[in-house]
C-alpha cells in the first residue's frame, strides 16, 4: 500500500506532462494592425496622446512626437508650437481571440499626420493596403486633431 502512494504522485506528475502546442496556435503579435506603407512619420514612434472608440466599429489612438506629447499635456489650447507632429491611427475594431467579449484593433482603415505650422497645420491622410496618401487636405479634422486634449496619465 505504501509502494502505491509513493508512485501516485510521480504518475500524477508524468501523466500531466505532454507535448507544447505549436508556436502558431498562440500568435505573440496582432500582426493585422501593422501599419504597412511608406509614411513620412510612423505615429507610433510617438507616444500616446489620447484615444476613443466608435463602439463595435473602430478605434483610433492620437500619437505626437515629444514636442507635441510634451504641450498637450501641459496646455488645452491646441496651438502646438511649430513643427510638432501628431498623428492619428484608426483600426477597424475585431474579437480579441484569447478574451470573450474583447475587441482589439484590427486592420488599419486610415492614419493622419498633421504636423503643425503655428495657426494650425497641415494635415495628409493615408488609406488602403498598404497605406497611400488621399488626395485633398482636411482642414476641419487638422483642427480636431489638434484641439483633443491629453489624456490624464497617472
Amino acid at each position: 500500500m505504501k509502494r502505491i502512494l509513493a508512485l501516485l504522485p510521480l504518475t500524477l506528475l508524468l501523466g500531466g506532462c505532454g507535448p507544447k502546442p505549436p508556436k502558431a496556435a498562440y500568435p505573440e503579435l496582432n500582426e493585422t494592425a501593422t501599419l504597412n506603407g511608406s509614411l513620412p512619420w510612423n505615429p507610433r514612434s510617438g507616444r500616446v496622446i489620447t484615444s476613443w472608440i466608435n463602439p463595435g466599429q473602430s478605434m483610433t489612438t492620437l500619437y505626437g512626437d515629444d514636442t507635441a506629447v510634451n504641450y498637450a499635456r501641459s496646455h488645452a489650447d491646441g496651438k502646438y508650437p511649430f513643427g510638432a507632429k501628431l498623428g492619428a491611427v484608426t483600426w477597424k475594431q475585431q474579437e480579441d481571440p484569447r478574451w470573450f467579449g474583447g475587441r482589439i484593433p484590427g486592420q488599419v482603415a486610415r492614419v493622419e499626420i498633421v504636423v503643425s505650422n503655428g495657426a494650425g497645420g497641415s494635415y495628409t491622410k493615408y488609406e488602403g493596403a498598404p497605406l497611400k496618401p488621399v488626395p485633398g487636405s482636411d482642414p476641419e479634422r487638422a483642427q480636431f486633431l489638434l484641439e483633443q486634449r491629453a489624456a490624464v496619465m497617472p
